[in-house]
């Protein structure tokens, strides 16, 4: 490195890219309050840290795909007509990505399933874990795509990869055998490596319908899947359906 490069250029350097933009106000507010030297450089170091945690975190959220960004604090308890509040807010200590355990929220349509599956997603994102959003039908088009290519193994190492898999809607469309054949091979090279969570329409006893009524496959995905998880059922009417017409006085 030349010696000679401005203080600027040196920052530029060190990719110290909040300090390029503050080291100004931040030297300015030091004078000001008569910061030693020691004090100066804490800060200094701190306010950088948490820029560059700050840019990270967007990047783990970019690389999950979400469709939309969900919190638990978003989610509308009184909706659900039967929800275990303190099972899903236990998960919210994200124990089970550490553990590479999985869950699966269950119930019908517009229950909040996909929302308890993305805030899940984006807090592990917030606790520096990586993650992959997918629905189960687009995961399974795009190993399809890849076998067909010669290049299922790299497909593959997409879903393989990030410390949380989040495998939506499973079961709203039935499977052939490749694709039912292709989300076995899916769950079980991620069993006790990698974590998933999962939202269904369909219990448990019905998910032979969901891969071609293949019950051999379907005990297959169920076993490695349901080893080590957490099920949460969620019951009641769907909430786009809460302001339609008549719906109050159906209720």
């Amino acid at each position: 490195m030349n010696p000679d490069l401005s203080f600027e250029d040196q920052l530029k350097y060190l990719n110290l890219v909040y300090s390029r933009r503050h080291h100004a106000e931040l030297t300015a507010e030091a004078a000001k309050a008569k910061w030693s030297h020691g004090e100066f450089l804490r800060r200094f170091i701190a306010a950088e840290t948490a820029e560059r945690a700050q840019r990270a975190l967007e990047r783990r959220i970019r690389a999950a795909r979400f469709p939309v960004r969900k919190s638990l604090d978003q989610f509308q308890w009184d909706w659900p007509k039967k929800i275990n509040e303190a099972q899903v807010r236990h998960l919210f200590e994200l124990r089970f990505v550490t553990e590479r355990a999985n869950v699966v929220f269950c119930g019908g349509v517009g229950l909040g399933k996909t929302h308890l599956a993305t805030a899940l997603g984006f807090a592990a994102c917030q606790a520096g874990h990586s993650v992959l959003f997918t629905t189960a039908v687009d995961a399974i088009n795009a190993l399809l795509a890849a076998q067909a290519t010669h290049r299922l193994n790299t497909e593959l190492k997409r879903y393989l990869t990030p410390a949380l898999l989040i495998l939506d809607e499973i079961g709203y469309l039935p499977l052939d055998k490749a694709g039912a054949d292709l989300l076995f091979q899916l769950v079980s090279q991620r069993y006790e490596r990698g974590a998933i969570v999962l939202t269904t329409n369909k219990a448990y006893k019905h998910w032979p319908s969901i891969f071609n009524n293949d019950a051999g496959i379907t005990a297959a995905i169920l076993d490695r899947l349901l080893h080590r998880a957490d099920t949460v059922v969620l019951e009641g009417k769907s909430y786009r359906m809460k302001d339609r017409p008549g719906e109050e006085a159906a209720s």
